[in-house]
């Protein structure tokens, strides 16, 4: 059966918090966007900001990591735990937790990327997250935090009530380069937002999030360890988006394919899939290649859900994976979809427990 889920806690101003890497260590190789990232969590959230011995060491033993992660759980004065970003092997990571270390004191986890699989191992042990929020990326961003992003995230982190998604006017998704300090300072150009596109919008479905990453997700079905029953998802709405990587519309299909064989993608009443991104600083694209290459994922989507879920309700290019800005969603939290209406509404309790 689906797991009953702790609500993660609120902040208050002055709290302490996490900062690790399970997955690539960033600030290692990048200090100087680090420390940035620091100085707004500080200045701008009033938090304080914690790190571990191996949220700067690149390259560290996952059994390293898992420690730092079940250190950050036990202590009491850490009030969250934030993902300085991702990376490719945090899936190595999870063998080495030990559950009591999160089950006796279900704080708030924010991640996205490779990080879907720590909050799909939280999701398992019962434990809502936040999918979003990496303090490299979006706390460390140039020319200072997107608004929505700041205001989305200050909301999981304080505990915003219900808060409307809006589909954003302009987005980025070309960076700088972070070995180049003059690119720290300009904030990068900007695109006019795609809008939503929905598909089937007939119902209204408020229910707990599972999802995340695609190309992790797949990985996890790949390991076959950390994926429950099928029936455990029953009623849920899906997030999936797609990563720097730019996985083709085909390999997208395929992933779901997979996912429909095994019975997981007929599940879910309603699916949220992330504004795709189609550009990086590793594979630059022209920008007329970049609105035909989010067709043929949202074709791929709907090709998938035809064959093995067609009476799903599904949004396009919301604003939250491999974006800016990103919304930082409930991960095991509720999400209300909205089809008659056109809205999405993200719960973000008030939980102060202490």
């Amino acid at each position: 059966m689906r797991p009953s889920f702790t609500a993660p806690a609120t902040l208050r101003p002055g709290d302490r918090v996490a900062v690790v890497s399970p997955s690539f260590a960033a600030p290692g190789r990048f200090p100087a966007v680090h420390e940035r990232a620091m100085t707004r969590l500080r200045d701008e959230f009033a938090l304080k900001p914690v790190e571990y011995p191996t949220t700067r060491r690149v390259g560290a033993d996952p059994r390293d990591r898992a420690a730092d992660l079940m250190a950050a759980y036990r202590d009491p004065d850490i009030r969250a735990v934030l993902a300085t970003i991702g990376g490719d092997d945090q899936l190595t990571v999870l063998p080495h937790l030990d559950p009591a270390a999160f089950t006796a004191d279900p704080k708030p986890y924010f991640g996205y990327s490779d990080n879907t699989n720590l909050l799909n191992w939280l999701w398992n042990q019962g434990i809502a997250a936040w999918h979003g929020g990496s303090t490299m990326v979006h706390l460390g961003r140039p020319g200072g935090l997107h608004p929505e992003s700041a205001a989305s995230l200050r909301a999981a982190l304080f505990g915003g009530g219900d808060v409307e998604l809006r589909p954003a006017d302009a987005f980025s998704e070309d960076e700088g380069d972070w070995n180049d300090p003059a690119s720290l300072e300009v904030e990068a150009p900007t695109l006019p937002g795609p809008g939503w596109h929905w598909h089937q919008p007939d119902r209204v479905v408020t229910a707990p999030t599972w999802g995340g990453n695609l190309e992790i997700l797949h990985w996890n079905l790949a390991a076959n360890r950390w994926i429950r029953p099928v029936e455990d998802y029953a009623g849920c709405v899906l997030l999936i988006e797609t990563s720097e990587e730019m996985p083709a519309a085909e390999e997208v299909f395929r992933m779901l394919r997979n996912a429909g064989e095994r019975g997981l993608l007929a599940q879910f009443p309603a699916v949220l899939v992330g504004l795709a991104k189609a550009s990086s600083i590793d594979r630059p694209t022209a920008r007329q290649d970049r609105d035909r290459y989010r067709e043929e994922q949202r074709a791929a989507v709907l090709r998938a859900l035809a064959d093995y879920n067609p009476t799903a309700m599904a949004v396009f290019d919301v604003d939250f994976g491999h974006t800016d800005p990103q919304w930082v969603l409930p991960y095991g939290g509720s999400l209300t979809v909205d089809g008659p209406g056109r809205r999405i509404v993200a719960h973000y309790p008030d939980n102060r427990g202490r």
